[in-house]
Order: C-alpha cells, then sequence, then structure tokens
C-alpha cells in the first residue's frame, strides 16, 4: 500500500527559503500536491474497492473484469438521459444495434441504431495525473536550476532573529559586498523568474485543453453542468454519466461448442468512477481558479516593470528601514537588482534587514561618489 499521507507531507514541507512567490505556489506545490494526491487514490484498492466488476453468466467473472478493464466498456450518450427501468436499464445502457423505439401509429416494427461512446479513459486516469502532476512542476525545476541557490547564499542565517553581532555583521558584510559588486548585473536573472511564471499559466490553460481530450471533449463544461445539475435536478440527466458512468456494457466474443462465435454482453459495474467524478469535478473548478489568478499575477508581473511601482513593492517590505534609504537605493536599481533585494526582504529578519538596507545605502553612496 502506497503511504498517501507521508508523500503529501513530504510534498508540502516548507521551505526555509523561499525563492518564489504565493501564485508560483499554487501551481508546483498546491496543485502538484492535489493531482499527486488524486493518482495514489485512484489506485488504492484498500480505499475504494475493486475499479470494474462485471456480470455475464457463462464466463469466469475474473476472466471478465480482465478483458473489459483491458478492452474498454461502452454507454450510448443519447440515452444518458432516458427513463432508468423503463427504456434503459441504467443511464446510456442498452443494446447500441437494435434498440426499440415507442408504438407509433400501430408500427410497433420502429428500430434505431444508436452510436456508441467507448470509455478507454479509465485505464489512464492514474498516469495522466501523475504526468500533469509532474507539467505543474516543471517551471518550478526550471527556476531552481537557473536560480543557483543565490537567495540562500546571500540570506545564510540573516533570516534567524537570534544571530550574535560577529556572525550577523559577517554575513551582512558579505551580502552587502556581492550586491555592490554585481549592481546592475541581475536582470538575466528575474527575467528567468519572469520566463517561469508565464509557463505556470501557459501551462495551466494546456492543461484544461489536454484534460478536455483525454475525457474525449467533455471536460470544457463539465463543471458548469455538473453545478448547474447539483442546483437544479430536475433540468435533465446528470452530466457525470455522460464520461464517468457507473454502469456500461462491454461485449466478449468467444468460440461456442460446435466452433460459432458466441457473444456475450456483460453489464459492468464501475465504483471507481463516483470518485472520478468528484475529482474531475474539483480540478475543472481548480484548474480555471488557478489560470484566473495566474493570469493576474502575470498583470502584476507587467507593472513591476515601472520603476515607481517597484519602489511601493521595496517600501512596503523595508517597513523598518529609512523611507530615505530605502529610495536611495531604489533610484539606483535596475528590475534584476530590485527583484533580488525584494527576495532578500522576503527572507531575512525584518530588523536584520534594516541594517542591511542602511549599510547598503551607505556602501552605494560611496560608489556613486568615487564614480
Amino acid at each position: 500500500m502506497f503511504d498517501v499521507f507521508g508523500i503529501i507531507r513530504r510534498l508540502l514541507k516548507i521551505d526555509q527559503t523561499r525563492i518564489d512567490n504565493v501564485i508560483f505556489c499554487l501551481h508546483y506545490k498546491a496543485t502538484m500536491v492535489i493531482l499527486v494526491a488524486f493518482s495514489l487514490l485512484v489506485t488504492n484498492k484498500q480505499y475504494f474497492g475493486d475499479p470494474i466488476d462485471c456480470m455475464v453468466g457463462a464466463i469466469n467473472s475474473h476472466t471478465i473484469d480482465m478483458f473489459c478493464w483491458i478492452q474498454s466498456t461502452y454507454t450510448i450518450p443519447s440515452l444518458t438521459g432516458a427513463v432508468v427501468g423503463e427504456e434503459v436499464a441504467h443511464p446510456g445502457v442498452s443494446n447500441h444495434d437494435v434498440v426499440r423505439l415507442p408504438v407509433i401509429n400501430g408500427d410497433d416494427g420502429a428500430r434505431e441504431q444508436y452510436t456508441i461512446k467507448h470509455h478507454t479513459y479509465y485505464q489512464w486516469v492514474t498516469l495522466v495525473l501523475f504526468i500533469q502532476a509532474g507539467m505543474f512542476y516543471v517551471p518550478r525545476y526550471m527556476w531552481k536550476s537557473w536560480e543557483g541557490g543565490r537567495v540562500k547564499g546571500l540570506v545564510n542565517e540573516l533570516n534567524l532573529p537570534i544571530l550574535s553581532s560577529d556572525l550577523k555583521r559577517a554575513r551582512m558584510t558579505i551580502a552587502v559586498d556581492y550586491f555592490r559588486r554585481n549592481l546592475h548585473h541581475h536582470n538575466l536573472y528575474a527575467y528567468q523568474f519572469f520566463v517561469c511564471e508565464l509557463l505556470n499559466f501557459v501551462n495551466v490553460v494546456g492543461q484544461i485543453f489536454l484534460t478536455d481530450r483525454f475525457l474525449d471533449f467533455g471536460f470544457s463544461d463539465y463543471g458548469p453542468r455538473v453545478a448547474q445539475y447539483t442546483m437544479d435536478s430536475s433540468i435533465g440527466h446528470d452530466p457525470t454519466d455522460e464520461i464517468f458512468p457507473k454502469v456500461a456494457k462491454c461485449t466478449f466474443h468467444k468460440f461456442g461448442p460446435s466452433g460459432t462465435i458466441m457473444r456475450h454482453d456483460a453489464l459492468c459495474v464501475l465504483p471507481l468512477n463516483i470518485l472520478n467524478q468528484k475529482i474531475y469535478t474539483f480540478l475543472w473548478f481548480w484548474f480555471v481558479v488557478v489560470a484566473i489568478i495566474s493570469a493576474f499575477g502575470l498583470l502584476y508581473r507587467l507593472a513591476t516593470l515601472t520603476s515607481s511601482f517597484r519602489h511601493l513593492l521595496l517600501r512596503g517590505r523595508s517597513r523598518l528601514a529609512s523611507a530615505e534609504k530605502v529610495e536611495s537605493i531604489s533610484r539606483r536599481c535596475q528590475i534584476g537588482d530590485w527583484f533580488i533585494l525584494y527576495l532578500l526582504a522576503k527572507n531575512m529578519d525584518p530588523f536584520v534587514y534594516k541594517d542591511f538596507v542602511n549599510d547598503l545605502s551607505e556602501k552605494l553612496g560611496d560608489k556613486e561618489h568615487l564614480s
């Protein structure tokens, strides 16, 4: 059995040094953990039992279960809303080739052939969810590789509220000297993070289309339809029965005693689809919310391209420091320098960061005077 909760706890471990923001964490931490948790839960038979159980009298149940799981089951979408117990045995479950229609004008021989829909996705739900989780981590992996531990090296114990004065002075001197020597050389560093933010947005939008294709184009409007049916069940049939039927059919052929081919129609119960219905309803709303938040995050990122907005953000992060010193630093900084300072402010102890700003202001003032 998978240690589901142990894996989730490891994924939720809080990093001591923050090199991104809350919106970034929504992708590589929250969304990835949700997808991994769903993937592991779907595979865990101890919690949800067998994924498929088929019924047919002439064939061993284990054999038909394995066959229908591998081959696929099917339903008839146009009969999903038919009356259960009168027109169909279960929503969308009937013979697809000869279905008798109601008697019209004394003609009781009318028959219609229906289009069937094969359901093969359930064989791949676990794998697809796991791959999607990995795709949400890719921008984070890229950013960690590009970042190279720079912020962690600069912070280097300066995030501790209690630190000896000598060690504090030594660490701060290293950080200030680094920043002074590398002033105006951090733009690439910042733009690499901005690219990863853009990739996050592209990825979550792409996941919506990928899931829609995986579920045979039934995901794009799945969330609103489920919500509408939940609020008013009289408007039609349950939309979850179209994509995740709880009962479906499977056709198995074998040779009879005389060598003729015999057809056996099995009725298959898919208990795992109860979980799949809830998973993909949640994912529809989650993906949409994350995509909207990420879009606003990109607008925020565009605003940071203006120096006045960057100064306001840096001033908000440097509440304990002198406004004049923050302004003197801000007007010398390009966007990459500001980005480094902003990350340091998020990680350093506020009182330590105040001293860092004071020292850096003096060093940059000396540098400007010497130049």
